[in-house]
């Protein structure tokens, strides 16, 4: 992940009362002194019920609503230049969502999407919904998700790392990942933590034959391995051996119980080009982990990756014209 220049801030209600993300956002721009800007997509159909002479009228309709939603991001704006962050503010007609904030963020140069809504409640994070997923899926660009209305105060920053290489992941994610934290991490004045989890020994039935010397042995074999690789990967990162956790556990209950135990403000995690988020770490279970963290996730993806969004923007239309 390069250094962040230009972050794109996308949030789906512009009145809501809490904006996280854009709070995030501007807390991030003003520390890397980026560029911030705040985007909404409108998705608009219009029904009609007459030929092409409704055609000015509605494009009347667009244009007021889209001034309308400009004008709301504009006081969103105003209030973050209070804070010294250069701010800009952009409204499409453009669905489906996740394509619509892709296609911004590559034509104005993003480093880093942000995306979030308001949280109902703010004792819990909020519930991945669909459009989260599928920015995670096709977006060539870092993705930060943001569940948490808690602030960034010199936040722990948690890299989940996989040495291992499991399920063919590009060795070069691992970087990736560190290289993301690190974007956070130091310019917030925050910390950067790295867990790797590697999969302990599993005698299943036979365990109970098997003396527990022996198991012990292949235990210790199997985390002095893990132990190597974990350490040849940080071989070049300033990250104190305080702060880097070996588990021998499942990647999601490892990351999980690091995430809590440190009280982690953000969890940076790769996502693979192939497959998306199903195989991010363990088959299905990603998408139970993105849930279930208590804290803000950012995403990164492989250097390759191959972004399949169109470039063309789908602007707005009529479903229904009866001449």
């Amino acid at each position: 992940m390069q250094a962040i220049h230009r972050i794109l801030v996308a949030i789906s209600d512009p009145s809501a009362d809490v904006l996280p993300a854009v709070a995030k956002g501007a807390r991030i721009a003003k520390a890397c002194n980026a560029h911030l800007e705040i985007f909404h997509s409108i998705k608009a159909s219009v029904f009609a019920n007459s030929p092409a002479a409704y055609d000015d009228a509605v494009s009347d309709l667009h244009n007021t609503q889209r001034m309308q939603y400009l004008q709301r991001l504009g006081r969103i704006a105003a209030r973050v230049r209070l804070h010294g962050v250069k701010v800009s503010t952009a409204v499409e007609y453009d669905f489906p969502a996740h394509e619509a904030i892709i296609r911004r963020a590559r034509a104005i140069g993003a480093d880093l999407i942000i995306a979030g809504q308001n949280c109902d409640d703010r004792r819990s994070p909020r519930l991945l919904k669909l459009t989260d997923w599928e920015l995670l899926r096709h977006s060539p660009l870092p993705v930060l998700l943001v569940k948490h209305t808690r602030p960034y105060r010199h936040p722990t920053v948690l890299a989940a790392v996989d040495p291992g290489h499991t399920h063919a992941k590009p060795p070069e994610l691992d970087q990736e990942i560190l290289d993301g934290g690190l974007a956070l991490a130091q310019p917030l004045g925050g910390k950067l933590h790295a867990v790797h989890a590697y999969a302990p020994v599993v005698m299943g039935s036979a365990a109970s034959s098997v003396p527990a010397s022996v198991a012990a042995r292949l235990d210790g074999i199997a985390r002095a391995e893990a132990k190597s690789l974990f350490e040849a990967t940080l071989a070049e990162r300033d990250i104190p051996k305080t702060r880097r956790h070996l588990l021998g556990k499942s990647p999601e209950d490892a990351i999980e119980q690091v995430a809590r135990r440190t009280r982690a403000d953000i969890v940076v995690m790769g996502a693979l080009s192939r497959s998306g988020l199903k195989r991010l770490f363990i088959g299905n279970t990603a998408e139970r982990l993105l849930d279930e963290l208590p804290c803000d996730v950012l995403v990164v993806k492989p250097q390759q990756f191959a972004c399949h969004v169109p470039t063309r923007c789908n602007g707005p239309r009529l479903l229904a014209r009866i001449a």
